[in-house]
């Protein structure tokens, strides 16, 4: 399909770097997720991920790998049993630093996407290891196509705004973002992700607004929360006193909706 990239990879997986973007923490950071599902397969598949998540969140990759392959087998269809089995083998491979297993990822996040082409977290689980193993334009090439095939959603471009900035693009993940929200207004990791970026910028007073609109949407943003405080007590201090003046986590989605 278009969106699959199998180029072959490098022998070594390149180091990770800190995030800046403000959205999901670092560039390496990966999601586990899962979605509500219907039908018998479905309801059997929900059950395979929710234990493989827990066992993945004590450090039993192995046996999440079990759980999550007979989800893949309850339903076949369903993409998240196969983005689950490939952020294990992304994990496995940093933990272990084996290419075997980032190979391994690779393929399974293709194939999560040939069940679902919007899996947000499989294009950034993917485009985060074509980038580490120094497959930029293979990464830049993924999430650019997916804009291309959805031009009226706002995740694809926010997407390749999180890549762009991560590769120092700061203009352009702007210009990224400033489309995603002309698509959805409301869409609070836009608003978060504008924010930061002119906050970094020094642009104070557009990313307390950027911050605050974000927070009217979904208050359970305890990070923007968080940065709006240190933002209205900078420009508090600011008036008060102006010669002082001076970017593999695992969720279940079930319990982490705003995303």
């Amino acid at each position: 399909m278009a969106h699959t990239t199998r180029a072959k990879a490098v022998e070594k997986p390149s180091k990770s770097r800190p995030g800046r973007f403000g959205l999901d923490q670092p560039l390496v950071a990966l999601v586990l997720v899962l979605i509500s599902l219907s039908g018998c397969g479905g309801i059997a598949a929900q059950g395979r991920n929710a234990q493989g998540v827990a066992l993945f969140q004590q450090g039993r990759f192995q046996e999440a790998l079990k759980e999550f392959q007979e989800a893949t087998y309850d339903d076949p269809a369903d993409a998240d049993g196969y983005y689950n089995l490939a952020a294990t083998y992304h994990r496995l491979g940093h933990i272990e630093r084996r290419q075997s297993d980032l190979d391994q990822a690779e393929t399974y996040y293709n194939l999560c996407l040939d069940r679902n082409p919007n899996h947000t977290d499989c294009y950034r689980g993917l485009a985060v290891l074509l980038a580490e193993q120094g497959r930029k334009d293979d990464a830049f090439r993924l999430v650019e196509g997916w804009v291309q095939r959805e031009p009226s959603a706002a995740d694809p471009k926010i997407e390749l705004a999180r890549l762009n900035e991560e590769f120092g693009n700061r203009q352009v993940a702007k210009d990224h973002l400033i489309e995603a929200l002309a698509a959805q207004p409301n869409n609070t990791r836009a608003l978060t992700a504008l924010g930061k970026i002119r906050e970094d910028a020094g642009d104070r007073v557009q990313a307390l607004a950027n911050y605050q609109r974000s927070l009217s949407y979904d208050t359970r943003q305890p990070y923007v929360a968080s940065r709006l405080t240190a933002l209205q007590g900078t420009s508090a201090s600011s008036v008060a006193a102006p010669a002082g003046e001076t970017g593999t986590r695992i969720a279940d989605r079930g319990a982490t909706q705003s995303r």
